[in-house]
């Protein structure tokens, strides 16, 4: 059974940091490329950032490109946001997931391509 478990949640003021841990079991995913996405209260869970299986290549949503950081440890079996500069916007439930099919490109990492998500981890930005 597969299981992705998100770590490192919490209060933080503008400006700040916080680092996310997603760590997965049941299934080795350095094949896959995977990602985190978000849910901001009353919206709808959106796409935040992708790395490739190989970990050269990565992909982020315009509000957060230049702030967030993903990175992968795959002998860890873990995936890493790093989330700088942090905007009360950023408030949301952070989720990491992964696509049902190995090899997946960045550009196919949506929400309705996930097969295996983790329960979320809420971040929030006080101003």
């Amino acid at each position: 059974q597969v299981q992705l478990v998100e770590s490192g949640g919490g209060l933080v003021q503008a400006g700040g940091s916080l680092r996310l841990s997603c760590a997965a079991s049941g299934r080795t995913f350095g094949s896959y490329t995977v990602g985190w996405f978000r849910q901001a209260p009353g919206k709808e869970r959106e796409f935040v950032a992708a790395i490739w299986w190989r970990g050269g290549s990565s992909r982020y949503s315009d509000s957060v490109k230049g702030r967030f950081t993903i990175s992968r440890d795959n002998a860890k079996n873990t995936w890493y946001l790093q989330m700088n500069s942090l905007k009360p916007e950023d408030t949301a439930v952070y989720y990491c997931a992964a696509p049902g099919s190995s090899y997946t490109s960045t550009l196919a990492m949506g929400v309705s391509t996930m097969a295996y998500w983790g329960q979320g981890t809420q971040v929030t930005v006080s101003s």
